[in-house]
């Protein structure tokens, strides 16, 4: 169990979980990037831009973190801290023997072709691998979208298969591109 909210930093980029006073930049955040974010995202949920649904997703994320269920992370720079540029969500904790995670991200249109993303990846899965010491994480794309692909494979990724009709993708079952990380400094913990 985790007592303490991380604030995970990198050259340029500030990762943290999000508090309620972050609640008007989300909404801001997936509006601006709503058209460009919807073919990649599952469909958007009635109630997804207002802030009771946001306040409601602040405090689970929270629970979620502090009871070792997932890691939802808000990403903006350092030099602008307020304003969101993407998300990086680590969910689907297991631990025991198999010791994994998902992950999942989204970058703003207008934040795309900086490097922030690989970025941002970078530093999330070594909180995940360091402080978290999980042993594996899974990424999961589709095979499309080659950007996705592509920082995968710099962050060194390894493809595992192909799974037909893997997700419900803005309302339409999509193949996606299975990969995965493995943690070379994983320590044994006896639960």
């Amino acid at each position: 169990m985790q007592s303490e909210l991380p604030l995970i930093t990198s050259e340029r980029l500030l990762l943290k979980i999000a508090t309620p006073k972050d609640t008007p930049e989300i909404i801001n955040y997936f509006l601006k990037n709503k058209t460009y974010l919807t073919p990649f995202c599952v469909a958007w949920i009635d109630g997804f831009f207002t802030e009771e649904y946001w306040q409601d997703q602040i405090e689970k994320q929270c629970f979620e973190f502090i009871n070792d269920y997932s890691l939802k992370l808000f990403i903006s720079t350092q030099k602008y801290p307020q304003q969101i540029i993407g998300t990086v969500n680590f969910s689907n904790f297991i631990r025991g023997a198999a010791n994994f995670c998902n992950v999942g991200y989204t970058l703003a249109e207008n934040a795309q072709g900086n490097g922030y993303m690989t970025e941002a990846l970078k530093a999330g899965t070594e909180y995940i691998f360091q402080q978290l010491n999980f042993h594996r994480i899974m990424a999961n794309y589709m095979p499309h979208n080659r950007r996705s692909g592509n920082v995968l494979k710099r962050l060194n990724f390894v493809i595992e298969g192909y799974a037909r009709d893997y997700l419900l993708i803005n309302n339409k079952w999509e193949d996606h591109i299975l990969t995965s990380l493995t943690n070379p400094h994983w320590k044994i913990q006896h639960f």
